[in-house]
């Protein structure tokens, strides 16, 4: 696979209900930014069909990616700002990058 030109780490949350309790569990996983496709721990989307990135914060240092895609939004949740990452991306495909 060729070499990824910017990777973000960005966290999914589970929730298990037992019937004494409830558990959060946060799953670490990386945003990998290629040539062609943006790929994450369960989908692969090809760079022509991901029209834009922007990022919201929630908090001090947590927020949310969002790729905004043919498909439709994907939220993915970050611990912290994707600035470069999304950088990289409007660079890839020369839009500009306007940040909040």
């Amino acid at each position: 696979m060729p070499k990824a030109i910017a990777v973000h780490p960005y966290f999914k949350m589970e929730r298990q209900v037992t019937a004494t309790e409830q558990v959060m569990i946060f799953h670490e996983r990386t945003i990998c930014l290629y040539e062609l496709e943006i790929v994450t721990g369960y989908r692969v989307f090809a760079l022509h069909d991901v029209y834009d990135m922007s990022y919201r914060r929630m908090g001090q240092e947590e927020g949310i990616l969002y790729l905004h895609t043919k498909q439709g939004v994907y939220p993915y949740n970050v611990k912290s700002d994707p600035k470069f990452f999304i950088e990289a991306f409007m660079q890839l495909t020369k839009k500009p990058y306007e940040a909040e």
